[in-house]
Parts: C-alpha cells; sequence; structure tokens
C-alpha cells in the first residue's frame, strides 16, 4: 500500500480510498502532454487521483489511461491557427482562452465535500494555471519539460532582443 492510500472492505469488495487530486495541465505538444502524464502514472501509483485538463488541440487518448480524469477545456484555436506554426501566438491565445473555464470548473471542484486537497501541476507555458491556482488559493507546481540546453539557448536569445 502507498502512503497516500487507505484500503476498505465495502460489502466485501476491497477498495482503496486515494487521499488527494491533483489537476494536471499540460501544454498541447507531445514533448509536454507525454512527461506530464508519465509524472501523473506514478503520482496515481502513490495515492493520488488524477485529473487531466487538456485542450481541444492534441488532446490525449483516456483509453491509455483508464485511471485518470480527462477534462476538455475549449482553447479557441481554429484549425488555421493549428496550421500557421505560430507556436507563440497559439500558447498565448491558449492561455487567455482557457483561464476562466479551468477557473470555473476548479470552483465547482473544490467545494465538493470529498475533494478538499486539490493541487495544480501546470505545464511552464501555460501561465494562466498557476494564475488560477493564485486566485483559488490552491496548491501548484510548475513543470519545466525542457532540457538545460533549452534553459541555455532561451538565456541566449533574451540577450539577443
Amino acid at each position: 500500500m502507498y502512503p497516500n492510500q487507505r484500503d476498505y472492505t465495502i460489502m466485501g469488495k476491497q477498495t482503496t480510498e486515494r487521499s488527494g487530486r491533483l489537476v494536471l495541465v499540460p501544454c498541447p505538444f507531445q514533448g509536454d502532454i507525454t512527461p506530464m502524464l508519465q509524472l501523473g502514472t506514478v503520482l496515481y501509483s502513490k495515492g493520488f487521483s488524477i485529473t487531466d485538463f487538456h485542450t481541444i488541440y492534441n488532446s490525449p487518448d483516456p483509453n491509455n489511461y483508464p485511471d485518470f480524469s480527462f477534462v476538455p477545456i475549449p482553447d479557441g484555436l481554429s484549425d488555421q491557427d493549428i496550421r500557421s506554426w505560430d507556436l507563440r501566438g497559439n500558447v498565448m491565445a491558449i492561455n487567455e482562452n482557457c483561464r476562466e473555464s479551468i477557473k470555473r470548473f476548479l470552483q465547482q471542484f473544490s467545494t465538493t465535500e470529498d475533494e478538499k486537497e486539490v493541487c495544480i501541476i501546470s505545464d511552464e507555458l501555460l501561465f494562466f494555471a498557476e494564475a488560477v491556482a493564485d486566485d483559488l488559493k490552491l496548491p501548484s507546481i510548475i513543470l519545466r519539460t525542457t532540457n538545460a540546453a533549452t534553459s541555455l539557448a532561451r538565456s541566449a536569445l533574451v540577450k539577443l532582443n
């Protein structure tokens, strides 16, 4: 048994009570979705319930993660936006378009009796999730899915600008 789980027998069936819910908010790019869901899998094995908030664009397959809850949030991206390969513009649009949807859901979600412990784990590019966590006074963690070379390249680009 994992540290955040308690086992109970209800009507002759063994069940496991999970001690907290983690809300994953991955950026809709494969290099961001995969590590976030891998982290969710590890945390699920440690006794947490997992909910994945994802954009309509490039949404994960729930069949691959049957123990997770998946909540699609409207991203406001058109097919034209996606084909444009304007990554910066699309990420900025997602940050603007998804904030209210996730905030409304979390307000309803965190007030239910059985969901008192909620923590948001969001991708570094989706800064709206951190702002929502601050607004709702929920704990949050930012996940960076990039490597050290990317961090160095970013700092070099800032200097070039």
